[in-house]
């Protein structure tokens, strides 16, 4: 059985609360991705600032040097990496999310699963057939 450790991205990219908006607008541009967990200084997840929160806080016109713990999500729906991969594919359709943080029994941020490793494992499987 695949299991969520097996399909995460392991090199998540970080971000303290109190960062700007514009500085994590570039960040996302920089490093080619669409989230950045937000993490308090024990490294578990207290937020995430996606390619979505970006567009929101652009469209509502919020100055960019806001600090992101006043747009970024705080309702993050994250999964232990030991879950299923069925149990990770049911999150992410039942909540209509992208970038899901994976966390170990201790609620510690060890990876993040995105749609994009979901299509990729898709791939690989048809590539098997």
């Amino acid at each position: 059985m695949l299991i969520v450790r097996d399909i995460m991205l392991k090199n998540v990219v970080t971000a303290k609360e109190n960062i700007t908006i514009e500085a994590s607008i570039r960040m996302l541009h920089r490093k080619h991705i669409g989230s950045l967990v937000i993490t308090d200084n024990e490294d578990k997840c207290i937020g995430i600032f996606t390619e979505r929160d970006a567009i929101r806080t652009i469209a509502q016109k919020i100055p960019l040097d806001t600090p992101l713990k006043k747009v970024m999500t705080r309702e993050v729906h994250a999964i232990e990496e030991s879950a299923s991969f069925a149990e990770a594919k049911m999150l992410i359709v039942s909540h209509g999310i992208r970038h899901v943080p994976v966390i170990d029994r201790k609620g510690k941020l060890v990876g993040l699963l995105a749609i994009r490793g979901f299509l990729d494992e898709i791939f690989s499987v048809r590539n098997q057939l």
